[in-house]
């Protein structure tokens, strides 16, 4: 310490305070700031700037992942690099879903399987979880597609008219989607997919057990998935008591051997791996529950959007009304899953919906070896996680003229925006489509398997409310909610209101 104020003093600085404030700045000059703006290494790719030490850029792109990106449009036709994190544009994405040097388990494993549970999805090596979508995608068929529909038909129209929601007895009101959309797709998710028993208890004790696992699905649990939060405890607690109820299920289907109908349960419990075993009642289980937890909060965002945007745009309601009547006449009971496929403009709503609010904003991946970024000399190091916002390309004025409006109709008049080449890596054919700006579903091994049945659910639910309801905005909103990005998947600003009233038929 003497040597310090002798050399201040000589420098001309006797306040040791201030001394002591001018030594951390410069430090913090040359360790933090210095390096971002003077790069050594030609084949890192250029830092993002930022004030803070460890925390650097997360704030910013939490807030609004699209919006940072936006900012950085210039820089980020390059990778983005911060810390152990390299942001990636759009002309990488072919790159980001394809490369076998990333790897998705590593990135994810932490945040799903104490959620999921063991030994499915993420918590097993690649070609496990491939055989294990090929599984899933078994029972994804269109003869239980034409199933659902009825079903989803019923539990829209028995929502409508006995949730507290939208008031039983009640012929008009405002009501908040943000509470009914996620009720309305897990019910109808339960009933088709997860079989009666599972619907049946969904009212009571089920209900609460889904809402305790889902408090795990927390961005701060991808961050620091150790910390001892009270949530996190109710997580562990209830997967090991959901677990518990689907295997109970499961040992009862065993015994009685009934087969009333088609839901995943049973198509699971036929299904073998490629050396000849059966899944076990454990894996079938986590893997209900991973069915459960990953389309739900998708679908309900999805669904959430549409209805809000045919709110502020209530000419699409009535268009959509006289669509149905063309392609399946006035009674719902005539709609079937052919018909779903005949409907363009719903179609063409839903495309409109995900393109402009894709329901991940972000996608990360670990790097497990260096990886050349092609036609650049950037190399990521290993150990990094790679993140992609594939929604920003689907709202930039380069690929979509009137990029931020909904106009459903430019998808009658837009090229194909998806690859036609397919590949198969072990749960059949999908198409590569990494090239394109508008990629809601993903790209490569880990694309979205429930594509199709998420395009059913969602365009089935749109359909029961335009024949049910008439819907605007209230009246003192003139635009939709903005979006919330605090959570995983994008969610418009709660409470997300409309004004509805029943329509009247003799």
């Amino acid at each position: 310490m003497g040597f310090l104020k002798t050399t201040l003093k000589v420098l001309g600085i006797e306040d040791f305070t201030l001394s002591l404030i001018i030594i951390i700045l410069t430090l913090f000059f040359l360790l933090h700031i210095f390096p971002q703006l003077y790069q050594k290494n030609p084949s890192k790719p250029p830092v993002v700037f930022h004030w803070l030490p460890f925390i650097g850029s997360t704030i910013q792109y939490g807030l609004d992942p699209y919006k940072f990106f936006q900012k950085q449009k210039e820089r980020v036709k390059k990778p983005l690099l911060y810390k152990y994190l390299t942001f990636l544009a759009w002309k990488y994405f072919y790159f980001y879903f394809t490369w076998k040097k990333n790897d998705t388990e590593e990135a994810y494993t932490h945040l799903t399987t104490p959620v999921f549970g063991e030994d499915v999805v993420y918590d097993v090596p690649n070609n496990v979880l491939m055989e294990q979508k090929k599984f899933v995608k078994t029972g994804l068929t269109i003869d239980t597609f034409r199933a659902y529909v009825p079903l989803i038909i019923e539990e829209v129209k028995m929502y409508l008219e006995t949730s507290p929601i939208f008031g039983k007895d009640k012929l008009s009101g405002i009501s908040s989607l943000m509470k009914a959309l996620p009720e309305i797709t897990i019910f109808t998710a339960s009933r088709t997919l997860q079989g009666k028993e599972v619907r049946n208890n969904f009212d009571a004790s089920f209900a609460k057990l889904y809402h305790d696992l889902d408090g795990g699905f927390t961005p701060i649990n991808f961050l620091i998935p150790w910390l001892p939060l009270p949530k996190n405890r109710l997580r562990d607690a209830a997967q090991k008591k959901m677990a518990q109820i689907y295997m109970d299920i499961i040992k009862q289907r065993r015994k009685t051997c009934q087969h009333e109908e088609e839901d995943m349960i049973w198509n699971l419990m036929n299904q073998n791996y490629k050396d000849g075993r059966k899944l076990t009642d454990k894996e079938i289980a986590h893997l209900m529950i991973a069915i459960l937890m990953a389309g739900q909060h998708t679908s309900a965002a999805t669904g959430c959007w549409a209805l809000l945007h045919l709110a502020e745009k209530p000419k699409y309601i009535k268009l959509l009304l006289e669509e149905q009547k063309r392609v399946f006449g006035d009674s719902l009971d005539n709609l079937t899953y052919d018909n779903l496929k005949d409907m363009e403009l719903l179609s063409y709503v839903i495309r409109e919906t995900l393109r402009l609010h894709p329901p991940l904003h972000s996608i990360i991946r670990k790097v497990k070896s260096p990886i050349q970024i092609e036609n650049s000399p950037y190399i990521i190091p290993d150990n990094h996680y790679l993140l992609a916002a594939p929604g920003v390309s689907s709202i930039d004025e380069e690929y979509f003229k009137d990029a931020l409006e909904f106009i459903p109709e430019r998808w009658k008049y837009e090229k194909n925006t998806e690859d036609s080449e397919k590949i198969d890596y072990g749960y059949g054919l999908v198409t590569k489509g990494a090239f394109s700006p508008y990629l809601p579903f993903g790209a490569g091994r880990h694309r979205c398997i429930g594509e199709q049945f998420a395009y059913m659910q969602i365009g089935t639910i749109i359909t029961t409310f335009v024949h049910e309801l008439e819907w605007t905005l209230p009246k003192d909103k003139t635009t939709i909610p903005k979006p919330d990005y605090s959570c995983m998947v994008v969610l418009p600003e709660r409470p997300s209101n409309i004004e509805w009233r029943k329509r009247q038929r003799n």
